[in-house]
């Protein structure tokens, strides 16, 4: 399933929609929001510009907020339906889960959102090994 062609591999390993190979972000894992969305400008095995068009990354803010809405969700049936806590310990920890794992999100809204318009494309990788 998370083989080299799938959109998955590119998304779970960070690396580059067209080959898979180069990487997507300049730093592995940050909780510094200057480094967190930090990318290359392109890619380094099939030089695929990352910043297609200005603004380009402005359509992952929709991904990121789907995404968010899901964490909310989640954490807040968590809290209150399995944990039997409180409406305001269920908001608490709803707070609390996505200022930790907005690094994450961001990260991931950024990768999905290239993936969503870059396919993958093996004839790049035949081409450097010749």
């Amino acid at each position: 399933m998370l083989q080299k062609g799938n959109k998955l591999y590119s998304i779970f390993n960070n690396k580059c929609p067209r080959c898979h190979e180069g990487d997507f972000f300049k730093y592995k894992a940050s909780f510094n929001l200057k480094k967190v969305t930090s990318l290359h400008e392109n890619c380094s095995h099939c030089n695929l510009k990352y910043m297609m068009e200005p603004s380009f990354f402005f359509g992952a803010m929709y991904v990121n907020y789907a995404l968010a809405v899901l964490l909310f969700v989640s954490v807040f049936i968590i809290s209150k339906v399995f944990l039997q806590q409180d409406i305001l310990t269920s908001f608490i920890a709803v707070i609390v889960v996505s200022l930790l794992l907005t690094p994450f999100t961001l990260r991931l809204s950024r990768i999905i959102w290239i993936n969503l318009f870059v396919n993958y494309n093996n004839k790049i990788e035949n081409l450097k090994d010749e």
